[in-house]
């Protein structure tokens, strides 16, 4: 999609992210595997036994209670109602068999480009990636035509090579935010973080790209302009922690973790109801 000028426009995914939030109603159903986040497994092509004739789930109110937690943390980012409503033109498995291989086999890859849609929607909100905006635009408009394949298009894709193109994109916005916090910043990418006692601590600015935060107790911390990007944070202790400057943070990031009343969010996340 272009404006009159021919530069990339946000597209269906704009700065509203509307199209990149799960509408699991317009969705066909997944497969995934029993865990500590599943009480049971599914295999691919097969329903959950707790799902319904319409698709719905029959336990979305009772799901961390009856043992799946899993459910409520996961996000496709919009990928799910794409695949089944657009790619497959509301074919869904049940009724077309047939369609059940390619359909869980082209997912996970528009799973992952609406991910990286998220991403650099957040990107081109952000004032001072200003000077890759034009790089970002573009990105995010070949990433929405990419989501727009055929199913055999989707699954010979090579998904891993655009993610490193776009990556080397939200990699250079993520140096231009957290320059302009003062002060040295920590470099935690990677790291085993996991237990850890964070409580209070200035993170500001902190580069946590992919750290193992599994139960770290960040109550109080200042995370402002700190690069979440697939940062684990399962059962962290975010109580009263500010993240409303944090980039590339996400809904599931979220929903993994506790937190309470008192945790500053960004505008585009909402607060877990099991907070």
């Amino acid at each position: 999609m272009s404006d009159t000028t021919g530069t990339p426009s946000a597209g269906p995914a704009g700065a509203d992210r509307s199209a990149l939030r799960a509408d699991c109603g317009s969705c066909f159903g997944l497969p995934f595997a029993a865990s500590a986040d599943f009480a049971i497994g599914k295999d691919a092509g097969k329903p959950c036994r707790n799902l319904r004739s319409d698709f719905r789930c029959g336990i979305h109110s009772r799901l961390r209670e009856e043992g799946f937690p899993g459910c409520t943390v996961y996000d496709c980012f919009g990928a799910g109602q794409k695949v089944s409503q657009v790619t497959f033109e509301g074919r869904d498995w049940r009724r077309h068999p047939g369609t059940a291989p390619e359909m869980f086999a082209a997912f996970p890859v528009v799973r992952h480009l609406h991910e990286l849609l998220w991403y650099l929607t957040e990107a081109l909100a952000l004032p001072a990636a200003r000077p890759v905006h034009g790089a970002l635009r573009q990105a995010l408009h070949d990433t929405e035509r990419l989501t727009l394949q055929s199913a055999p298009e989707l699954v010979e894709f090579d998904l891993a090579a655009h993610r490193d193109r776009v990556n080397q994109l939200l990699l250079r916005t993520s140096e231009l935010v957290r320059a302009g916090v003062r002060g040295r910043k920590k470099n935690r990418r990677g790291a085993d973080l996991i237990g850890a006692d964070l409580r209070g601590a200035d993170l500001r600015g902190a580069n946590l790209r992919g750290a193992h935060l599994i139960a770290a107790d960040l109550t109080r911390a200042d995370l402002t302009a700190a690069d979440l990007i697939g940062a684990d944070f399962r059962d962290a202790d975010l109580s009263a922690a500010d993240l409303r400057g944090a980039i590339f943070l996400t809904q599931a990031q979220l929903s993994a973790a506790r937190g309470d009343a008192a945790t500053r969010l960004p505008p585009a996340l909402t607060r877990p109801a099991h907070w």
